[in-house]
């Protein structure tokens, strides 16, 4: 889960999302829309007889506010562990990984220390062509070693190469989730290529001086970083409640960069 604002639990009901299986909170700073719905999330699992750890990244002035809550709602017995992870937000350093992902972090620039996150699929193996594997009565217990990038000896000693065997692999699926901040002109760097982009688009460009005072950005600035880092896709988000209708948002973006899209509560996108 990428921020925890108030409303978290309702949503990941209507979503049919398991609580069980959230291990891993990221969160981008310390305004209550981003973080208020956290220490009712982790009662809620409480309750619901949670026992795996789970796994908190946030700013470090986070550790000593979610301590305070621990102590005093739960006396810190809730049943289950807490890992905090002190995520530093003027640095980009991976914070996670796994088997299959690394999530790094993403310096902002907004009124109190932020950061975003770079989710990263690692490069994926490539795929079996079954009508090969068919044809030269290759045992299933092969299939790993040409996908590890082995070819196959036959009975006669014909050597089948690898490249014969498989097709290549998709390509490796990234998301970079841009929370409250000031357009920086540098990010597109470090989001370059991404599948897919969402950045904060707080204003529309009549209110640019607005978005500069209060550390946000417009949405023809979150278009440009999506430009500038030639991304798959940028979602548009955290709009200003002035807007009645945010196509105005979706219609500046779309000026600059054409595969722009409004989000909006429980919408799906393919990453």
């Amino acid at each position: 889960m990428v921020d925890c604002g108030e409303g978290a639990q309702v949503q990941m009901r209507r979503s049919s999302l398991s609580f069980d299986k959230l291990g891993h909170i990221f969160i981008s700073h310390l305004h209550g829309d981003h973080c208020f719905g956290l220490i009712g999330m982790i009662s809620t699992m409480g309750l619901l007889g949670r026992t795996a750890t789970l796994h908190i990244y946030a700013p470090g002035e986070m550790e000593s506010m979610l301590q305070a809550q621990l102590k005093m709602f739960f006396n810190y017995d809730i049943g289950y562990t807490i890992e905090f992870h002190s995520v530093d937000t003027k640095k980009q350093q991976i914070i996670f990984e796994d088997r299959s992902l690394t999530v790094e972090s993403i310096p902002l620039d907004h009124r109190m220390p932020c950061s975003g996150y770079l989710f990263r699929e690692k490069p994926l193996l490539p795929h079996i062509r079954r009508d090969m594997i068919d044809m030269y009565n290759i045992p299933v217990s092969q299939i790993n070693n040409i996908k590890a990038g082995q070819g196959f000896t036959l009975e006669d000693g014909t050597e089948i190469p690898h490249e014969r065997l498989i097709t290549p692999a998709d390509q490796p699926r990234s998301y970079a989730y841009c929370s409250d901040t000031r357009y920086i002109p540098t990010l597109h760097q470090i989001v370059k290529g991404v599948s897919t982009l969402y950045h904060e688009s707080t204003y529309a460009n009549d209110k640019i001086s607005g978005a500069e005072k209060y550390y946000h950005s417009t949405a023809q600035q979150a278009a440009t970083v999506a430009r500038d880092a030639q991304v798959g896709k940028l979602l548009l988000g955290h709009y200003s409640a002035r807007y009645n209708d945010e196509r105005i948002l979706l219609d500046e973006a779309c000026q600059i960069f054409r595969n722009t899209y409004l989000t909006n509560e429980n919408k799906v996108f393919d990453i």
